[in-house]
């Protein structure tokens, strides 16, 4: 897809990954919904991207996420791209998982981005065109001590986005997986953990961690990702090769 001048929502818009995306977007010319729980961060942020539009919405509420696709048509007069980057960490030994805090993360990063692909999809099927990116992790890729909740979810999330794909390719949508590395945001701060405050040093022989990319790195792959119309977006060509 040739991004310019298109319409694109994107969640999780107050700060990183999704407000690198959100920027770079702007930069190349769309016309970018922003979504987030933060509308005064969101003011701030419209007025330096020309034709944004912000949007106050918890993607943890199906109403909310409604109305959201809702004020974005009626704002712009069509939806072209679903950039779904709003989530959460939350951090656990199987045996400790809080029932209910997983359950809260389930919504926000499963069930809500699930509520945002049904309600673009009628609009992009009356368009006869659209593409939707849902932000996973790298980390769905591999089986982590203490990070089964989110690895869990955001593979839900791969395994929804992959297989909506195939549902939809014959409607011209074009459906997408990104699976970021490590990423210099705020989100390990705001990962919930229910796990021991020492955890384990990497594995002898591993070698140290490779460095975390920038948000600004990530937001360029999910675009040429868009402009390719790749099923699966990795981070680095590396990852390809990671065990599911």
């Amino acid at each position: 897809m040739n991004i310019k001048n298109k319409v694109v929502i994107v969640t999780g818009a107050s700060s990183g990954i999704g407000l690198a995306t959100a920027t770079l977007l702007a930069k190349r010319g769309v016309k970018v919904a922003l979504v987030a729980r933060s509308i005064d961060k969101l003011r701030n942020i419209s007025k330096e991207l020309p034709e944004s539009f912000p949007i106050c919405a918890d993607m943890t509420k199906e109403d909310e996420i409604k109305m959201m696709v809702r004020k974005t048509k009626n704002h712009f007069g069509r939806i072209d791209v679903l950039i779904n980057s709003a989530g959460q960490g939350y951090d656990a030994p199987v045996e400790k998982i809080n029932i209910e805090t997983y359950r809260t993360m389930f919504n926000l990063d499963v069930v809500g981005p699930l509520v945002a692909m049904q309600s673009v999809i009628a609009i992009m099927k009356k368009q006869k065109e659209g593409v939707i990116v849902n932000i996973s992790s790298g980390t769905a890729l591999m089986a982590l001590p203490n990070m089964s909740p989110y690895s869990s979810v955001k593979a839900a999330l791969a395994s929804i986005s992959l297989t909506a794909r195939e549902e939809l390719k014959k409607d011209n949508i074009h459906v997408s997986v990104v699976y970021p590395y490590m990423t210099l945001t705020d989100f390990e701060k705001n990962t919930i953990k229910d796990t021991e405050e020492n955890q384990a040093e990497p594995e002898e022989g591993k070698g140290p961690l490779r460095p975390p990319d920038t948000p600004g790195y990530l937001a360029q792959k999910i675009l040429e990702g868009i402009e390719n119309n790749d099923a699966e977006i990795f981070a680095h060509d590396w990852m390809k090769k990671m065990i599911r």
